[in-house]
């Protein structure tokens, strides 16, 4: 499955990690996801050949395009792994360059990278060299204030061959705090000719035309906003045509979405490892219900698929419709 990015104009699913995996990546793809990506994965690890690595891309991204990411700091060891990953024929690698995690930035990675712009293009200009599959950059505003470097990262990505960029409005100092910088995206958008997709704090669609309206981004790439609420893609891509809002989910459709993500999740991962992962999962298709605090207690103690039926009962005997 190939991807178009000049002609994107809707919106993609993010890499988070613990959050974008096989099971969710299904989920937004089916309710219209454009394309979606993989949990970052360590460059190292993929030269090492570490299996639990391996196993975080394996399903690819369901029925849209997907692409996966790899974060490090050293052209050479990017290069290998992107050669390494083409064997599973992503439709692009993502360079992460945004990542504002301590273990990540530390070690140079991430949103580290947002201070030195000449590595940046030669850590793109490495991977394009080395695959023939399309490469694409995700970074921030910048490190900090002090440092705004988006616009010089960018340049520097486009002219080593990236093929598109998608730039989250805050520096790494900001972290996840609100607001994003909406100027920021717009720079970058006017700064280079490749497709640019803005990022951060969209929670619904009026939120993702009005980030492609502001700023003049191509399309957005939507994370924690889309989990449990898959049905913000179909939304967006109602609001961009003009076309009636589809119906909106009920209470059931909710709960046998959620139980279906779980299950695939406990499939590909076991349900020792699935249902451990599937507390942070539920949270987010527990909010905005009665009954929050007893809910999240009931999410905690999650231990095997059997669970899920106590749960859900509790959500429908505090949330009648």
């Amino acid at each position: 499955m190939s991807i178009d990015f000049k002609n994107l104009t809707s919106a993609g699913f993010a890499p988070m990690a613990g959050l974008s995996d096989l099971s969710a990546r299904r989920i937004m793809a089916s309710y219209g996801a454009a394309f979606t990506v993989s949990e970052m994965i360590s460059a190292k690890a993929i030269c090492y050949g570490d299996e639990k690595t391996f196993g975080m891309i394996k399903g690819g991204g369901g029925d849209a395009p997907f692409g996966i990411q790899i974060f490090g700091h050293e052209p050479e060891t990017m290069a290998t792994a992107a050669k390494k990953l083409e064997e599973y024929a992503p439709d692009f690698i993502d360079i992460n360059m945004g990542c504002p995690a301590p273990k990540i930035v530390t070690g140079g990675a991430g949103s580290a990278l947002m201070r030195t712009p000449k590595l940046c293009g030669e850590i793109v200009s490495a991977v394009v060299s080395a695959i023939s599959t399309p490469v694409t950059v995700k970074m921030r505003k910048g490190w900090d204030n002090d440092e705004i470097t988006c616009t010089e990262v960018a340049k520097e990505c486009e002219a080593a061959g990236a093929e598109m960029l998608c730039i989250h409005g805050r520096t790494r100092e900001e972290m996840y705090v609100p607001p994003i910088d909406p100027s920021a995206i717009a720079a970058v958008k006017r700064s280079v000719k490749i497709p640019v997709i803005g990022n951060g704090d969209i929670l619904t669609a009026s939120e993702a035309i009005e980030m492609m309206s502001q700023t003049g981004c191509d399309a957005v790439m939507i994370g924690r906003g889309a989990m449990g609420n898959p049905w913000v893609f179909a939304e967006i891509r109602a609001m961009l045509k003009n076309e009636p809002a589809p119906q909106q989910p009920s209470l059931a459709d909710k709960m046998k979405l959620f139980r279906g993500q779980i299950y695939g999740m406990c499939e590909s991962k076991g349900e020792d490892r699935g249902m451990r992962e599937a507390r942070a999962q539920s949270m987010y298709y527990m909010k905005g219900l009665h009954g929050a605090a007893e809910l999240r207690k009931s999410v905690c103690s999650l231990t095997q698929y059997s669970d899920l039926d106590e749960l859900i009962n509790l959500v429908y005997t505090l949330n009648k419709e």
